[in-house]
């Protein structure tokens, strides 16, 4: 009895290695593929943020290579404010070029909502159907601010847009969260469906495809989606993190896909495991310098704002650890985190540190 229950042992313990093995392929993240995240070439990052009661562009450096310590750029100033719309910007996200435009251009794009002039029942009702568009070959000059429409009169909002480069498509995958009245309901006094992820692609952040539906958990409520490439370093590779904020629950989890953006979605744990509760707004970014670790940032909206997270095991909604706030600044709000070399840290510090 005791030989065979060690046999079965021996045999069970085999069985749930091989089973890890297996599981760990399957969301992409081999030890020899994380270990390409490193980047000796990359010096540091900058931040793209909005603070509380200031829905403007601001930039944020990191001192040095340490990705959780962060200096104001432009003396805490704004870089830009946006003069059109509702004359504010919430969540920007800046977007590296992708295809011919990768390391020759950068988009910054965002949320058209200056929440001091309405209310937050009045911006899902008749809120912007556009984002804000600016975009730079060398990150100090923004310029051709455009809010482009991107949704018809049904909508009652356009929030928290982001953007990746689709290699399948070479295009730009654009997506935001959006809710919609019926047709009968012009004026938007109604029950909305749920809030649901839409997307569109664009080739220049000007013209856009018609929009579609890209996630849609009804009745559960889904925004501020954000999408991390499993591995960078391969320009085609269909690796990818998204992760995203249940509004229904005001929860924040992370799914995987290896099969493209379109591709198999598979939440780690299971439908109930999250990362965090009580947050919105994460933006996900890997380390410059560690193997395999990536950083997390999510908006403690009740409270001081964006607070750092991190993982080794980034498909997991499990293993998430807070990290050192020391170097972290407080009160800022939902953005984006982009790694730089040398060349446009030197850039960015010289203009504005």
């Amino acid at each position: 009895m005791r030989l065979f229950s060690l046999a079965l042992l021996v045999s069970t313990w085999a069985w749930a290695c091989s089973a890890l093995v297996i599981d760990t392929a399957s969301l992409g993240l081999h030890d020899n593929q994380l270990a390409q995240h490193a980047d000796p070439s990359l010096a540091g990052y900058l931040g793209v943020f909005f603070l509380g009661a200031d829905p403007y562009v601001y930039f944020y450096l990191s001192n040095g290579n340490n990705p959780i310590s962060f200096k104001a750029l432009n003396k805490g100033s704004p870089i830009f404010k946006p003069t059109k719309g509702t004359g504010g910007v919430r969540d920007p996200t800046i977007v590296p070029g992708g295809g011919s435009e990768a390391g020759k251009k950068w988009y910054i794009i965002g949320t058209d909502l200056n929440i001091g002039k309405t209310t937050w029942d009045a911006a899902q009702r008749k809120g912007s159907k556009g984002i804000f568009v600016w975009e730079s070959t060398d990150l100090i000059n923004w310029v051709n601010e455009s809010l482009v429409v991107v949704e018809d009169n049904t909508a009652g909002m356009v929030w928290a847009p982001e953007a990746i480069w689709d290699p399948a498509k070479g295009q730009y995958l654009v997506h935001w969260a959006s809710k919609f009245y019926p047709t009968s309901d012009p004026n938007h006094i109604g029950n909305p469906s749920s809030i649901r992820i839409r997307y569109a692609y664009t080739s220049d952040f000007r013209t856009f495809s018609t929009p579609q539906t890209y996630i849609d958990r009804s009745p559960t409520n889904i925004i501020d989606l954000t999408i991390l490439p499993l591995n960078p370093s391969n320009s085609s590779s269909q690796s990818f993190l998204r992760f995203m904020k249940d509004e229904t629950l005001k929860t924040v989890f992370v799914e995987t896909s290896t099969t493209g953006l379109f591709g198999t979605w598979t939440r780690a744990g299971g439908s109930s495991v999250i990362i965090q509760s009580g947050v919105e707004g994460p933006a996900a970014y890997w380390d410059n310098t560690t193997p395999g670790k990536v950083h997390l940032l999510l908006d403690f909206y009740g409270s001081d704002g964006y607070r750092p997270f991190e993982s080794s095991n980034p498909g997991s909604n499990s293993g998430w650890t807070q990290s050192s706030r020391t170097g972290w600044p407080t009160g800022l709000r939902h953005g984006s985190v982009m790694a730089v070399d040398q060349g446009l840290y030197g850039r960015l510090s010289s203009k504005w540190g």
